[in-house]
C-alpha cells in the first residue's frame, strides 16, 4: 500500500429511512470534489442539507449499485456496521526486477472511508435522530472541503496526464459489512 496514501474518514449513524439517501449524497459529494474532468453538477437535499453531486450516468449507476449492495448486506445480516470505501488511484508503469516495463498498475493516492452504523431510533426520538444525521452531513461536507482545499489534500493529487473523460484517475468503490467485502 502507498505510504503517502491520504485517508479521509467520515462516520455516520443512520436508520432505515436514511440508509440509502445519506450514503448516496455523501458518495456523490466525494466524487464532486475529486473528479477532475468536466463535471455536470447536481444537488441532493437530505434532511434540509444541500449536498453537491455529479450528474453523470456512469457515476450515478456506480453509486446506486454500491449503495444497494451495502443496504442489502446490512439488511440480510446481523451486523449493522459497514464501510463504503472510495479509492482514487493513478496508473503507473509497472516494471519487473530488471526495470523492464511489464504494463501498468493502479497505485492508490487517496482513500475516503465512510463508516456507517445502522440504528433504529424510537419514534419519539425521530426528530433528534434526524437532526443528528443532518449535523453529520454538514460535518462531512466540512471534512470534504477542508481536506480537498488543504495543502495535504491538494498535494495528494498526482499530475494529471490524461484529461479525457470525467476522471483522469481510476475510481474504485468497495463495500464492506462486518469486515467482509461485498459485490
Amino acid at each position: 500500500m502507498n505510504a503517502n496514501l491520504a485517508t479521509v474518514t467520515i462516520d455516520v449513524i443512520l436508520d432505515r429511512h436514511s440508509a440509502k439517501e445519506v450514503p448516496t449524497a455523501i458518495l456523490h459529494s466525494i466524487l464532486f470534489h475529486r473528479l477532475f474532468g468536466t463535471v455536470k453538477p447536481q444537488t441532493f437535499e437530505v434532511l434540509d442539507v444541500t449536498m453537491p453531486g455529479v450528474s453523470d450516468p456512469e457515476m450515478e449507476q456506480l453509486v446506486t449499485e454500491k449503495v444497494d449492495i451495502f443496504w442489502k448486506g446490512i439488511e440480510s445480516g446481523a451486523n449493522k456496521r459497514g464501510q463504503i470505501i472510495v479509492t482514487f488511484s493513478e496508473k503507473k508503469a509497472k516494471k519487473s526486477w530488471f526495470q523492464v516495463y511489464v504494463g501498468e498498475e493502479e497505485v492508490p493516492w487517496e482513500q475516503w472511508i465512510v463508516n456507517v452504523e445502522m440504528r433504529q431510533p424510537k419514534s419519539e426520538d425521530r426528530q433528534e435522530f434526524n437532526a443528528n444525521i443532518a449535523s453529520t452531513l454538514l460535518k462531512a461536507l466540512n471534512v470534504m472541503l477542508t481536506h480537498t482545499s488543504s495543502e495535504r489534500g491538494r498535494t495528494a493529487v498526482p499530475l494529471i496526464t490524461n484529461a479525457s473523460g470525467i476522471s483522469p484517475f481510476p475510481i474504485k468503490i468497495a463495500v464492506k459489512v462486518g469486515g467482509v467485502e461485498l459485490g
